[in-house]
């Protein structure tokens, strides 16, 4: 006699993840199939994967405070590495935070010449 096998999601199961920083004292229950999507994609970008779990949590962050899905946020980010990838982060990041706490990215500062020719020496 064989037996079929139905795969199903329990319903009385929690489907959430618990992410937090500690740091920003952010604290969320995000769907763990997202998570899972978010922070694997992230480990395939990073070289390590404390930043990879960091850049995943400020993802959720953003989705959350900003009310936009949190893998349409990531789609938006596919195809970015490195400096472009930071940079699109810290775009969203600086959309939550205060103005007076703003991200950059390692970027030469170019001088006001209007400003600059007013300062006394």
């Amino acid at each position: 006699m064989a037996q079929d096998t139905v795969n199903y999601v329990n319903t009385k199961l929690d489907q959430t993840v618990r992410i937090f920083d500690e740091f920003y004292r952010y604290e969320a229950n995000v769907p763990a199939d997202q998570y899972d999507i978010v922070l694997s994609w992230f480990r395939r970008q990073m070289n390590d994967d404390r930043v990879a779990g960091n850049f995943a949590v400020s993802l959720f962050q953003v989705a959350e405070n900003t009310g936009i899905n949190a893998l349409t946020l990531l789609d938006s980010m596919k195809g970015l590495t490195g400096l472009d990838l930071t940079l699109n982060m810290a775009y969203y990041l600086n959309e939550i935070r205060s103005r007076a706490t703003l991200l950059g990215v390692n970027n030469p500062v170019v001088p006001n010449f209007y400003a600059a020719r007013n300062v006394l020496q």
